[in-house]
């Protein structure tokens, strides 16, 4: 049985928008229960699912006395206010420019890089069956990315913020859907930082 003094985080371990909650609740010492969902299976569109989150999707974020929270970036942003975190910053203007890199990672940089993962590493299709506009808009997620990382070590600046985490989590696994990282030199030194801090293996290790 579950213990409902804690926080329970509903995802996939395939899910880069799961790990993002599991790797901040972990980052900052949060006790919580991971419940598996094993999306190819269907699991996340079961009655008992969708009567928990009627949009079908994981993360799901299930807060004692409080319901039920999805969206990967709304659950980054409650886990780290709850554990008191620095990686959300004090200043309004940086804080609203981390939340534009957050908005922007769902948009534009989810919507390519880790939808044409999930089409070619777990449905297995050939890339003449993929969208053929999603290899040039994540790759132009990708320079933007490059290019905000000239001259520093992080994406919003001189510190780790929760854009760091959310931005990671499909950029360190790219290579899976056919984007060629090597071409990103500041973008990979960005991922294996941001996975030394949070303490993750090295997704491009042996390559």
């Amino acid at each position: 049985m579950l213990d409902m003094s804690k926080l329970t985080l509903y995802g996939s371990s395939i899910s880069g928008n799961c790990l993002k909650g599991k790797w901040a609740a972990d980052l900052f010492g949060l006790s919580y229960d991971w419940v598996e969902i094993d999306i190819l299976a269907g699991e996340s569109r079961t009655d008992a699912f969708l009567a928990m989150n009627p949009n079908g999707q994981v993360p799901v974020l299930q807060i004692p006395g409080e319901g039920v929270l999805d969206q990967s970036n709304a659950i980054l942003i409650y886990l780290a206010e709850t554990a008191g975190s620095d990686l959300i910053p004090a200043n309004a203007v940086d804080r609203a420019r981390m939340m534009s890199w957050l908005f922007w990672e769902q948009y534009n940089h989810e919507a390519s890089i880790a939808v044409r993962r999930f089409r070619k590493a777990y449905l297995g299709l050939p890339d003449a069956d993929i969208d053929p506009q999603l290899l040039p808009k994540g790759y132009s997620a990708l320079e933007r990315m490059e290019a905000a990382l000239d001259g520093q070590d992080w994406i919003c600046g001189d510190a780790m913020t929760l854009a760091d985490i959310a931005l990671v989590a499909y950029t360190r696994v790219a290579h899976e859907g056919g984007y060629e990282l090597a071409r990103f030199p500041l973008v990979l030194d960005w991922i294996i930082r941001t996975e030394t801090k949070l303490d993750i293996p090295h997704a491009r290790e042996g390559l």
